[in-house]
């Protein structure tokens, strides 16, 4: 039969947890107690578990994704579980476990930083730049604790991203291909950074085109449907309405649909929709719309095989990684050439 951690403890006398302790060479524990612990483990040729192995190296095999569970929009989003699916291929196949970990906690001891770091129960992190502070980051960087953030970071670290930017200079770039004469931009508050990166893809397209970039047609606000249907009527009711938009997400761009519908404008022959995310609602709209799909799939994995690079103290792990997006031309563009009419 085989002799568990169990066995150790009561032929020694002490409790489990002392047992583990010894393994991870606690200062907690007397160096008398140490002794006769190690000796029975010897004696009875105890093979750890892999949970005891783990303590004994100071590893738990174990991975957190941390998350605010204050903000609905990030653990109720569909592409934070693509993020989690793409983290798990990596980590999975070498043998670590996945776990979510809500940092909202009203007293110090729940801290995450007490409670996975400190406490040893996590060996590397994933979060978004929500959670990743800049004083955070420092801290971790400071413990010399390994993490990985979704999204560009500043202080040094190591981070990986969708190109955001690039990805307004894509959708943008699209709408004056397709012949339309001015480009808005609806959605994102006005200095997050999601909106600051997106905008700046958006303007640089605009400024190769030797256009102009008007402040009126850029218009602020949540990244929802109710916000994209009030600003599309702000829009296209003004003395100078565009001729197309570009949507921060396919729910602001549902709205835009909405109001151009009430208002009698045609979709493509009028104005011109294109939106980042390609889902959930991209393909299924009426005319379909335009996209620019993230992978938030690649993204998880990316992460996820950056941090395991970053555990094997691989010394060429890259300090910020950019994944390329792909355009899905659709119907709600089309003016020339060909597009998807999904």
């Amino acid at each position: 039969m085989k002799v568990t951690i169990k066995d150790i403890a009561q032929a020694a006398g002490v409790a489990k947890s002392t047992v583990s302790k010894v393994m991870n060479d606690s200062p907690k524990i007397s160096a008398e107690t140490k002794a006769r612990v190690r000796d029975i483990i010897k004696q009875m040729n105890y093979t750890p578990s892999s949970i005891a192995t783990g303590l004994a190296r100071q590893s738990s095999n174990t991975i957190a994704i941390l998350i605010d569970m204050s903000k609905e929009s990030e653990f109720l989003n569909q592409f934070f579980y693509n993020i989690i699916g793409g983290v798990e291929s990596i980590i999975g196949p070498l043998k670590y476990e996945l776990t979510i970990a809500n940092i909202q906690h009203d007293h110090a001891e729940g801290h995450f930083l007490q409670r996975l770091v400190l406490n040893k129960r996590v060996d590397g992190i994933i979060a978004n730049t929500s959670v990743l502070t800049p004083d955070l980051c420092a801290e971790l960087n400071r413990l010399q604790f390994p993490y990985i953030s979704i999204g560009e970071i500043n202080a040094p670290g190591i981070w990986v991203d969708c190109d955001n930017e690039l990805g307004g200079f894509m959708l943008t770039r699209h709408l004056l291909d397709q012949g339309y004469p001015s480009v808005a931009f609806i959605g994102g508050e006005k200095d997050e950074p999601l909106f600051l990166r997106r905008a700046a893809g958006y303007q640089r397209a605009l400024e190769e085109a030797g256009m102009v970039v008007q402040s009126e047609w850029i218009i602020h606000g949540r990244a929802v449907e109710e916000d994209g249907y009030q600003a599309a009527k702000q829009l296209l009711q003004s003395t100078n309405p565009p001729s197309s938009i570009v949507c921060m997400s396919n729910f602001a761009a549902y709205g835009v649909l909405q109001a151009a519908r009430e208002l009698n404008i045609s979709i493509p022959s009028q104005l011109g929709i294109a939106t980042f995310d390609e889902y959930p609602l991209s393909p299924y709209t009426t005319p379909p719309l335009t996209s620019l799909d993230m992978d938030t799939f690649q993204l998880g994995a990316s992460a996820g095989r950056l941090l395991m690079d970053r555990l094997d103290n691989k010394a060429a792990v890259i300090s910020g990684q950019l994944l390329e997006p792909e355009l899905i031309p659709r119907l709600s563009s089309k003016r020339s050439g060909s597009v998807t009419a999904e």
